[in-house]
């Protein structure tokens, strides 16, 4: 018989069914999984298909689900082959979809309700929470709200209130939550971003100009060398790893850095071991033999990077410090970390890059003690291994060859994770691999939407488009706009910020409409505004908590239980809260933390409203993977019982808290009463359409740009329409152009075409911004406009137009000396920052050993530990590092099999099965030592706290010589908790410390002090 590749698929599904029964001695294999197969593809054919998107990490890979059109269930959940991320493959957790819709019983389908002192769920409806909910947010609002700070500056704010969540959402819902938090006034708002990949966005954005990927998954396929560090891409994202495979077969080299073996290093062309914590060392040895071996791009340093500008003479580096550090205040004066200027006010500038102050040699001159034999101390890592990779790599610096890094938590997950992203963009510029196919610096993100969660701004310091949150220095719409709209001199630089005016005047039209008018400063005083240096981020969240000054707190689709560091002390937090609502499609750690280890219900006075939510499958609206594609979904089935989508729930909501404050009145009503939230249906259910259409813009008025005319209520079909009059409304600038003016949804497109034959597919949904798939593109080309690499040509300069991708900026090649701009052009001076000043913690990365280390003096200076690194001083917040009690190195990661705390995926049997409960990597050489067998349990301790789990005794780890000593390390998948299964362990989070990166709080997971004694 002849069977489709989907059929066969079904089949060999339904073989396992049938493998299972004969285990038990009834040998049915050959009858019920034939006949299962059969009935399933029979039931798929005639099943409703509607196309979805994965629920995990980042690469958001597209699903088919298929539904039965008698019940109206989904019956099958696969990969779309159509999809050309994926093209049809799935991961371990993609593949268990199906475990998340409403087959799994353990699904929440009621509103559940937890009183204070209570020890159980009652059931409610949601009339009654959601009432209760608004009453309880408009009491705690109306007591606590700041109207002036202690500086007498208007500021509008509520820091009593705190939001958590949510990546997990469409980025419709998420639009709606960071626009109806701003507008109840608050300012502690954050995210599963905090806590991942904040450092990317505040690297890349230093370095480059924006804080995304550089290039998308399919890209990697054109590589010729795939570095992967700070991250275990076969394991962790297997689909986008695919294509570094892909990449292998035409004869491209992987290199995987890390401190274990792992299926990535099996892969791997070469592998090497370093210490946790010491990837600055080890790049900054790479960025040495560059520099030494003249393995640079000479050409596209000196026109594309600021390698040529010279630094003022009161800069400065000594004994691990930059010029400007106060000790007392833990920061630095920046004040000299600037360039000479000449006469017209443009940075100087020497083109042989020779100059001693120039940057390139500023930066040689940094990296000289980052030595073979130094660096090898430092990480670890053998000087034979560190000369390979170091060669290997530096070999794509040429016209024809492209290397691109892949990296992921193991990067950003430091005291210094926007440093390391720093070191590596630093190799990136200097070998041409910026703004190139096969090229880039791409990070891999874990959670399906936090590239568009981000972009959205559940954020404390930025609104939607990365724009800045108000501080309250910045008493009016034109001292804002003063303050955050860049100026330059540099002639050819198009510096793109400066349309900033455009782009906060139609959010503010977005969110306010006709009562946002310029005579009121588009009602810029309704938003809260932060103090100037105020940290509003999620470690400084929790301390506040702790200390009980947050009363209410909304935590959706996030579980800080078990994913904040140092989770005992957020566990003591959320039980200081007055009141809760945690939202989610199955119970957690989090939700049920009143019952948890070591808690005392009775004692507890935290009111905890759980309310049940709809998962991907079961709603409409968009998503955006870690490439800037937004792809669309459909709803496949209805929720089950009683759960809504988060856009309903928010809505419904909002609804209730405006009647409230109309019937009632209270403290400043007007942001809330004005707020636009016209994002329903005629059923009075959330439109996720209309939401979208309402971040892309429209025109208010009639306008005419240029040569084109637009009429009123017509979508702005791309960024650069829009006003900064108040004749255009824009709920997130990069969004602008998603829409065609007609109002088609572009997001939605299916179409497969792929031109330029580099896996661009420009009619396949649509990306940000503008719909280019690789930032900078023009940095591609040379002066004139030609492709570095023909072969592999992103854009081509031809009979007067640019030929390729979208262009990244409309401007003729540089050649063209009257209106040629500059590649990267969301930077003030049109160029990459080799040197780059805005950072807390330095303008070049400088290797700091972490907080908590087995050293008790640096390798390379008299710093030890970065001297601005966020930290705490709570009861809960110690630190052991170069302690007996604590010999090794301990980090964690993720297993292929769950997705981060395992919140959804330790509720799906399939998953569990396969992965059941926490384990910690040893290596063979520590077993001997300790006299711990394989699969015996174990006590992994810190100075905070302990976690049982299994031992796995393995070669993936061992042994390393640091500093004349040998030293070991330990790995722990942080992927559980408490609550379920029974039995499975808790989470690894309980050990990790209470220490922030200093430019964006993201914890240090990744390297910090523990022991491991047998239990």
């Amino acid at each position: 018989m002849g069977v489709t590749r989907r059929e066969f698929l079904f089949i060999s599904g339904a073989m396992g069914a049938g493998l299972a029964l004969s285990s038990l001695g009834v040998d049915m294999l050959p009858v019920v999984a034939y006949a299962e197969g059969l009935s399933k593809i029979d039931k798929v054919k005639s099943a409703k298909e509607m196309y979805s998107l994965c629920y995990h990490c980042a690469v958001t890979c597209g699903l088919i689900c298929s539904t039965d059109t008698k019940t109206g269930k989904i019956i099958n959940i696969e990969g779309d082959p159509d999809n050309p991320i994926n093209e049809g493959s799935l991961c371990a957790k993609g593949a268990a979809s199906l475990q998340m819709s409403a087959r799994n019983e353990n699904r929440l389908t009621r509103v559940l309700y937890r009183k204070p002192g209570g020890n159980q769920w009652e059931v409610k409806t949601w009339d009654w929470a959601l009432t209760r909910i608004a009453k309880n947010i408009k009491a705690v609002r109306d007591k606590e709200f700041i109207v002036k700070n202690a500086k007498g500056q208007v500021v509008n704010r509520v820091e009593a209130l705190a939001h958590m969540g949510s990546s997990k959402l469409d980025n419709e819902e998420c639009w709606m939550i960071t626009t109806a938090m701003r507008a109840l006034g608050l300012v502690y708002l954050d995210h599963q971003a905090r806590v991942c990949h904040a450092p990317s966005v505040a690297s890349l954005a230093e370095s480059l100009g924006r804080g995304s990927m550089t290039n998308h998954p399919i890209d990697i396929g054109n590589s010729d060398c795939v570095l992967v560090m700070g991250g275990n891409a076969a394991e962790a994202h297997p689909i986008t790893f695919r294509w570094a495979v892909r990449a292998k077969d035409k004869g491209a080299k992987i290199i995987h850095v890390d401190p274990r073996f792992t299926r990535t290093s099996a892969i791997a062309d070469h592998h090497a071991f370093l210490r946790a914590g010491t990837d600055i060392a080890f790049l900054g040895g790479m960025i040495k033999y560059i520099l030494d071996n003249n393995k640079y791009f000479e050409e596209y340093v000196r026109n594309y990077t600021n390698a040529s500008c010279s630094i003022d003479e009161k800069f400065s580096f000594k004994d691990g410090l930059f010029s400007g550090y106060d000790p007392a205040a833990r920061k630095y004066d920046k004040s000299t970390w600037v360039f000479r200027l000449d006469a017209n006010g443009v940075p100087e500038k020497d083109p042989t890059l020779k100059n001693p102050r120039c940057v390139l040699q500023m930066m040689k001159a940094h990296y000289a003690r980052y030595d073979l034999e130094k660096v090898s101390s430092i990480t670890g890592t053998p000087v034979e291994d560190l000369k390979t990779i170091y060669e290997l790599y530096s070999s794509t610096g040429v016209r024809d060859k492209a290397g691109t890094i892949l990296y992921a938590l193991g990067w950003t997950q430091h005291t210094v994770g926007v440093q390391n992203i720093r070191t590596m963009t630093i190799v990136q510029l200097l070998l041409g691999n910026i703004g190139i196919a096969g090229g880039g610096v791409n990070a891999l993100r874990g959670q399906p939407n936090v590239q568009g969660s981000t972009d959205q701004a559940i954020l404390a310091h930025i609104l939607p488009g990365y724009l800045k949150t108000p501080a309250a220095s910045l008493t009016t719409l034109d001292e804002y706009l003063a303050r955050n709209t860049p100026k330059t001199r540099e002639p050819q630089s198009a510096n793109w910020y400066q349309n900033t005016p455009k782009y906060m005047v139609s959010l503010l039209k977005s969110w306010y409409g006709d009562k946002a008018i310029k005579e009121n400063g588009f009602a810029y005083s309704y938003l809260p505004k932060i103090d100037d240096g105020q940290d509003a981020t999620l470690l400084d969240m929790i301390d506040k908590m702790y200390a009980g000054k947050i009363k209410g707190f909304t935590c959706v689709g996030q579980n800080p239980a078990c994913s904040n560091p140092n989770a005992g002390k957020t566990r003591k937090a959320l039980a200081n809260l007055d009141w809760m609502v945690h939202i989610n499609i199955f119970d957690n750690e989090t939700a049920s933390f009143w019952k948890g280890p070591g808690m005392d219900p009775k004692k507890i006075k935290t009111e905890v409203f759980l309310l049940p939510a709809a998962a991907q499958m079961e709603k409409a609206g968009s998503m955006t993977n870690t490439g800037r594609w937004l792809q669309w979904k459909y709803t496949a089935e209805k929720p089950p019982g009683d759960a809504l989508s988060m856009g309903d729930i928010l809505y419904r909501l909002v609804m209730k808290l405006k009647d409230l404050y109309k019937k009632e009145k209270g403290t400043f009503p007007d942001p809330i009463l004005d707020l636009q939230w016209n994002y329903a249906d005629v059923k009075g259910m959330y439109d996720s359409t209309a939401v979208a259409k309402a971040m892309n813009g429209y025109f208010l008025d009639d306008v005419t740009v240029g040569d084109k005319s637009f009429k009123k209520g017509e979508c702005v079909p791309g960024f650069s329409y829009l006003q900064a009059d108040g004749k255009t409304s824009c709920g997130i600038w990069i969004h602008c152009g998603s829409f065609t003016q007609d109002g088609t949804n572009l997001i939605a497109r299916r179409k497969k075409d792929d031109p330029t034959g580099l896996g661009l597919y420009p009619e396949w949904a649509w990306a940000w911004p503008m719909n280019r798939r690789i930032l900078y593109n023009r940095a591609s080309v040379d002066e004139k406009g030609q492709p570095w690499d023909p072969r592999r040509a992103v854009l081509k300069w031809a009979d007067g137009k640019w030929v390729g991708d979208v262009p990244d900026g409309p401007w003729p090649p540089l050649s063209d000396k009257e209106k040629g701009k500059l590649p990267f052009i969301m930077k003030p001076d049109g160029v990459a920052s080799l040197f780059g000043p805005g950072l807390a913690d330095g303008p070049f990365p400088e290797h700091y050993e972490p907080l908590e280390s087995p050293l008790s003096k640096s390798l390379i200076s008299a710093q030890l530990s970065s001297p601005v690194i966020r930290i705490f001083n709570s009861d809960c917040d110690k630190i052991a590092g170069c302690d007996p009690r604590f010999p090794l190195v301990c980090t964690t990661y993720s297993c292929t099999e769950h997705w981060c705390t395992g919140a959804d995926t330790r509720w799906q049997s399939w998953l569990t099965e396969t992965m059941p409960q926490a384990y910690v990597e040893i290596s063979r050489e520590f077993a001997d030592l300790r006299g711990i067998e394989n699969g015996e349990k174990v006590k992994v301790e810190s100075v905070r706290g302990k976690v049982e789990c299994v031992a796995m005794v393995t070669t993936r780890l061992r042994p390393l010589k640091v500093g004349g000593q040998t030293l070991h390390q330990v790995g722990i998948t942080y992927n559980y908790g408490w609550l379920f299964p029974k039995d499975c362990g808790d989470s690894a989070n309980l050990l990790t410390p209470t220490a922030g990166d200093p430019n964006t709080g993201t914890p240090e997971y990744r390297a910090f002090m523990v022991n491991v004694t047998k239990v």
